[in-house]
């Protein structure tokens, strides 16, 4: 894609405490960063993946058990309908893969939603782009 449009491709995973010792997070969030830069949709100087802990949290029936991985992808305007479900696709494959191990117990919820930005809305700043650009 030559023109990136409004890229902002900022993933924010958010996850229970109690999956620290089963997931390593840096390593989920290198996987989801590979993920969306495979798509070819988003320019590699945007791209943001973070993981927040959860140390408060209710589960569905309250088992000390229960666990969860919600991911929120926001991007910027600019992509077909077709390419965000195919990169909404791409990442849950990917993740949901990754975290097979969790899904063999009845106390894992994984879930992603896509939500573009408004530009007129957004504001930004980068000097990472130009050094990423060769310029």
């Amino acid at each position: 894609m030559s023109d990136w449009s409004d890229s902002l491709p900022h993933m924010v995973i958010d996850y229970s405490a109690n999956l620290d010792a089963r997931v390593d997070m840096t390593e989920l969030c290198a996987l989801v960063s590979r993920t969306i830069l495979e798509t070819g949709l988003f320019e590699p100087g945007a791209v943001r993946v973070r993981a927040f802990r959860a140390d408060a949290y209710a589960i569905a029936d309250r088992l000390p058990e229960n666990g969860f991985i919600d991911l929120n992808f926001r991007i910027g305007k600019g992509r077909t309908d077709e390419e965000k479900k195919r990169t909404g696709e791409a990442i849950f494959a990917a993740v949901s893969e990754h975290l097979a191990s969790l899904f063999t117990t009845p106390h894992f919820a994984l879930s992603l939603e896509i939500r573009e930005i408004d530009a007129e809305l957004s504001w930004k700043k980068n000097a990472i782009h130009p050094r990423l650009r060769g310029k």
